[in-house]
């Protein structure tokens, strides 16, 4: 992986958002079986927590211990140290990579899966990108994003930019549903999410935090403390049948 989230952790647990119900019920829906699902790179587990309401046993990997550590507990979610590559012993029903196949080496993660379904299982990947948010506010995030911290996103990061065009599964496809990730935040929720953005953390280790601060003190002028606004991530979802 091309970036060492162990530094944001805990921001990452406490401000990442959270996949739609919908979008559990559509991988569960397209799987015949529900007995034992991975959730690889699983990071702090916003997806593994929730496939453990449609699946018996979930097998939650991450190569950061300090993500793991700072995961949600769950009776039905088990957490393993390990690399994606490395995949896990099992017969899985499902597969699944949520905003990180962008960090694994594709072709040994594809070979991982395919020791680690059995044949008919669903295997997909899931990623967000740029975060839709209306008004000024938006145009000013946006200006931070493309003109501030352009250059700091490490090159994994265009897999997402793309839409995960060009990770592609050797399995037939199967058709996805057009979702996306929603949550009504504070404004210091939504900088708590962008303190999580690797470019974030690169741009601040390079130049300090005065930029970041400048966007901090500029969003508090478009949007009062408690104030609560809609926020939007169109999901990427590329599923096929093992």
């Amino acid at each position: 992986m091309g970036f060492d989230f162990s530094m944001v952790a805990a921001r990452y647990a406490a401000y990442r958002p959270r996949y739609p119900a919908a979008l559990v019920d559509a991988l569960a829906e397209r799987c015949d079986r529900h007995d034992l699902a991975w959730d690889a790179g699983c990071g702090s587990g916003q997806l593994s927590v929730a496939l453990a309401a449609r699946f018996t046993r979930v097998i939650a990997t991450d190569p950061s211990q300090a993500q793991l550590d700072a995961a949600e507990r769950h009776a039905g979610v088990e957490y393993r140290r390990g690399a994606a590559e490395d995949g896990v012993d099992g017969e899985c029903d499902l597969a699944i990579a949520a905003q990180a196949a962008h960090w694994f080496e594709w072709p040994r993660f594809v070979a991982a899966v395919a020791r680690g379904t059995r044949p008919g299982a669903l295997v997909g990947v899931v990623s967000y990108g740029r975060v839709v948010l209306a008004g000024e506010v938006g145009a000013v995030l946006d200006a931070f994003y493309d003109d501030t911290i352009a250059s700091y996103w490490p090159p994994e990061r265009a897999h997402v930019h793309d839409h995960y065009a060009a990770l592609n599964w050797p399995w037939p496809a199967v058709a996805a549903p057009a979702l996306a990730m929603t949550e009504t935040w504070t404004r210091d929720e939504l900088l708590g999410y962008v303190s999580t953005w690797s470019a974030v953390a690169r741009f601040v280790a390079a130049n300090g935090p005065t930029a970041v601060d400048a966007l901090a003190t500029r969003l508090a002028t478009l949007w009062p403390d408690d104030e609560r606004r809609a926020i939007a991530w169109p999901l990427t979802i590329k599923l096929a049948r093992r």
